[in-house]
């Protein structure tokens, strides 16, 4: 009469320490994955980096220029960019983000036409550039001049056409220090000069604390690079 009941509480016993067990691994399996799967990374927010938020765009591209040649394509480009989402997308300008990042000896492209008067064998010599219309060093901002034709690889899409649509420019604070530098071994002060640049800047542009940054920050948020 017994014996039955003591195999009972034996085998229930042993399930249960066996069930005990399998919850004991189980968990400790589970502890064992989390630790073996990093967090996801996600890149810091930074107030000065705000002005790349627009939220109720669609879409947000990044151009990275260096030179003057790879500023100019950047310009053709944005300038396709813009009209094929028009005409293919039905997508208006308020739709679209669109950032030139202007950096090292393309910085000096954001500037208007008076700093290019004023400073232009200046700027030339240090961006290693020449008006490819006088061969000289440019009094006018060259990108911003309707009679270049096929000279200029911008392909007759001014600076000035594109901020009208809202597309905006980065200007990398650092290479604009440098160049004030420059322009003060003409006999000015390195800060004077920058404060005129920096005052001088083309419409719908902003400084920033380094065109490389900006590039970095934008992809972040983002924008679809590309390099010109």
């Amino acid at each position: 009469m017994n014996r039955p009941s003591a195999e009972r509480r034996s085998f229930l016993t042993g399930m249960n320490t066996r069930l005990a067990t399998l919850a004991a691994w189980a968990a400790g399996g589970a502890a064992f994955g989390q630790e073996k799967s990093p967090t996801r990374w996600e890149p810091a927010r930074h107030e000065k980096d705000d002005w790349l938020e627009k939220p109720s765009v669609k879409h947000r591209l990044v151009f990275d220029t260096t030179n003057a040649e790879g500023f100019g394509e950047a310009l053709a480009f944005a300038g396709n960019y813009l009209r094929v989402n028009q005409s293919d997308y039905g997508l208006q300008d308020s739709d679209l983000s669109v950032v030139i990042v202007a950096r090292h000896r393309a910085t000096a492209f954001a500037f208007n036409d008076a700093m290019w008067a004023k400073y232009g064998p200046a700027i030339s010599g240090q961006i290693e550039y020449q008006d490819p219309k006088t061969k000289q060093p440019p009094t006018i901002n060259v990108y911003n001049a309707t009679d270049r034709g096929g000279a200029t690889p911008n392909r007759g899409t001014t600076v000035d056409s594109l901020l009208k649509r809202g597309v905006q420019l980065a200007v990398c604070s650092t290479a604009t220090r440098g160049l004030a530098g420059t322009i003060a071994k003409y006999g000015a002060d390195t800060n004077a000069v920058f404060t005129e640049l920096t005052s001088n800047l083309l419409s719908n542009s902003r400084m920033v604390p380094a065109g490389i940054v900006a590039v970095s920050r934008a992809q972040e948020r983002g924008y679809t690079l590309v390099k010109a």
